[in-house]
């Protein structure tokens, strides 16, 4: 979604992400599996759905294999 964690901790604090429908204000706050992310960023919602964990950081083509999009799910 952002390339930096400085810039989704302003993402969080700024109100623009949910967890499970529930706005979140705390960048540091536990995501587990199974938790639906709600992002509006750029005029744009995006909705994903944590399916996995890396135990290292990786780059954005590894990072997208740990969600499944659910917001393009819609549109179809």
């Amino acid at each position: 979604m952002v390339k930096a964690r400085t810039s989704a901790a302003e993402l969080v604090e700024s109100g623009h992400v949910r967890v499970n429908g529930t706005r979140e204000k705390s960048p540091g706050h536990a995501i587990k599996i199974g938790d639906v992310i709600t992002v509006a960023l750029d005029r744009t919602v995006r909705v994903l759905k944590v399916t996995a964990f890396n135990e290292r950081r990786g780059d954005a083509a590894s990072a997208r294999a740990l969600y499944e999009e659910l917001s393009e799910a819609k549109r179809n």
